[in-house]
């Protein structure tokens, strides 16, 4: 399958750059899996699409502001780096990706957060491009970067030095449920919940219920293969407790509905089912699970998800779960209907 087969045409003024003004108020396309046309509502109505006895599974991870900037310690040169997740060979040392005009040779040190984190090169992945940086610092590593470095928004939300919307993006890139730092992109379809919205949901008599994905920057790394089969998907740190599996099982058992806010909801829950035979367990691992048609899913009923980049493997995600040509042809309406794209932009339920 091409990678092409999954392009599209989206005008630059479609790219939400903020988001709206209130949670909960963002347009809902409905697209029917199977058959039917488009219904155009908004978020609001989500809980019209709900019965008792269906659950809701929502990605608690929060985002934790990863972009930091300095200098290194023996020159002025300047240095961007994004924290990704902890080292898995250096206890205590973190890996990142960087910016700069100079090798990343270990034994180099990089002044971040205005002098307060000293960074030190231990060694870089020549392959991922991850560098991994043994740190000194005083006093918890993530209120010292939500204190001093911004919000890791993506890149086509564009931000200058001193922007004032960097405020902004401090509350509205982070769900009103996150609990588990260690994400560096946002759940994005989770932003468009209020506690009025997740209060409204519990009145339907369906239930809610959380997984954890620390989403990463392969969230954003482009396909650069020809060919579908054979780009790899970064791996990505989950959890699933044990409630939200108790909660699964009875779900299923008594024929209810399982609703994933978000592509990483669908991946977590999809690449536990295919490791427990169909079944949701309480565990904790990787997923680099690359979802893209044609795949059967065995963990999910009904995908809540924003609308996605050309060409990525988010859209291939959802073209599996819809049809391609159906997902296709309702993102031509969406840009008909202008639409807002992208991680602070509208959704569609897919049911």
């Amino acid at each position: 399958m091409l990678v092409s087969d999954f392009d599209y045409s989206l005008p630059p003024e479609r790219i939400a750059q903020v988001p709206p003004e209130r949670r909960g108020t963002s347009r809902m396309m409905v697209l029917p899996r199977v058959v039917g046309e488009p219904v155009h509502r908004s978020v609001s109505d989500f809980p019209d699409y709900l019965r008792p006895g269906d659950l809701v599974v929502f990605n608690d991870t929060r985002v934790f502001s990863a972009r930091a900037e300095g200098r290194w310690e023996d020159t002025p040169g300047r240095v961007e780096v994004l924290f990704v997740e902890p080292s898995g060979t250096h206890p205590g040392a973190w890996t990142a990706l960087c910016k700069s005009s100079r090798p990343m040779k270990p034994g180099r040190v990089a002044l971040l957060c205005g002098g307060e984190l000293r960074a030190t090169v231990l060694e870089k992945d020549s392959a991922s491009g991850r560098v991994v940086f043994s740190l000194e610092h005083e006093g918890d590593f993530f209120e010292l970067l939500d204190r001093t470095c911004v919000p890791p928004v993506p890149p086509y939300i564009r931000r200058g030095p001193g922007d004032p919307r960097v405020g902004l993006d401090r509350e509205r890139y982070q769900t009103v449920y996150a609990r588990e730092t260690g994400a560096v992109a946002a759940p994005t379809a989770g932003l468009h919940f209020s506690e009025e919205l997740l209060r409204r949901i519990d009145e339907t008599g369906a239930r809610r219920a959380f997984v954890t994905l620390h989403v990463g920057p392969g969230t954003f790394r482009p396909v650069k293969t020809d060919t579908v089969e054979t780009h790899v998907m970064d791996s990505e740190r989950y959890e699933v407790p044990e409630r939200t599996a108790a909660l699964w099982r009875e779900t299923r058992a008594n024929g209810g509905r399982v609703f994933a806010v978000g592509s990483t909801s669908v991946r977590t829950l999809e690449t536990v089912a295919s490791e427990h035979g169909g079944r949701i367990e309480a565990c904790a691992g990787r997923s680099s699970i690359f979802i893209y048609p044609p795949y059967r899913f065995a963990a999910v009923d009904a995908m809540l998800t924003n609308f996605h980049l050309p060409k990525s493997t988010l859209l291939m995600m959802v073209s599996a779960f819809a049809g391609r040509e159906r997902v296709l042809a309702a993102y031509a309406e969406a840009i008909r209907e202008k639409y807002r794209f992208y991680s602070y932009g509208d959704c569609m339920l897919m049911v």
